[in-house]
């Protein structure tokens, strides 16, 4: 495959994470895989935002990337941690330069350790969202050029609007699936209500007053009280005539 043909397969593997099996380890690892190939780099990692706003490592194309990544995290040091606080791009950085290491000294010596030489990050950033960053590390000397740099930063945008895409799609589908319980719900509690109005020959009011009351007391959840009712699991004498 050509370098264009590569940068296509990566743009449409963001896009077939608009679906409802979306791994997220999956897609990043295939980030990873996918900068190491295009920008001619030895390495690439992942972080995200945690829902604490703390940064996670997700995903890494070695152990050695993982590893540092992890040391980066721990120590809150490192280009991929400045990158996600400000929101802008760090690029060829020499690891060995204490005037360019000199924010991150601890984490350049560790990465100095695990081989590699030049590191960049970049902000995984829609609008004024930063909800992450991506790691890039060489064993070489050799700078990252502009028009790599605009298709190593392309790379993390597709990658954070598929991020963010699959996060509203999961929201939607648990609100449907949470508006769906709710409905369920509602049609046990109201065939509870009936069952023990019909059987007390009282109003459905005294019947679901009787219900809460007694899920109360014994700690149970209102439909969960009803279902076992209504499955005979909980005989309707159980429950106190108001």
């Amino acid at each position: 495959m050509t370098r264009e043909e590569r940068l296509l397969a990566a743009v449409i593997e963001a896009v077939d994470t608009l679906v409802d099996d979306f791994d997220l380890i999956d897609f990043l690892q295939a980030l990873c895989a996918r900068c190491t190939e295009l920008l001619d780099v030895s390495a690439a990692g992942v972080m995200l935002e945690d829902p604490g706003g703390k940064l996670q490592l997700i995903a890494a194309s070695d152990e050695h990337t993982r590893l540092l990544e992890l040391f980066a995290l721990q120590h809150e040091q490192g280009p991929c941690v400045e990158c996600h606080r400000t929101g802008t791009a760090r690029l060829n950085i020499d690891l060995r330069s204490p005037a360019q290491a000199a924010p991150f000294p601890v984490f350049a010596a560790r990465a100095r350790e695990a081989g590699f030489l030049v590191t960049h990050a970049l902000p995984m950033r829609l609008r004024e969202e930063v909800i992450g960053g991506l790691s890039l590390f060489d064993a070489r000397v050799q700078d990252l050029s502009a028009g790599d740099a605009r298709v190593a930063q392309s790379l993390a945008d597709v990658a954070t609007i598929a991020i963010l895409q699959h996060r509203t799609i999961a929201h939607a589908n648990q609100q449907r699936a949470q508006m769906h319980a709710a409905l369920t719900s509602r049609v046990v509690i109201e065939q509870a209500k009936g069952i023990l109005a019909e059987r007390w020959n009282t109003s459905v009011d005294e019947a679901f007053d009787a219900l809460r009351r007694y899920a109360r007391a014994h700690q149970l959840g209102l439909s969960q009280l009803c279902r076992r009712l209504i499955d005979g699991q909980l005989p309707a004498d159980a429950v106190p005539r108001p």
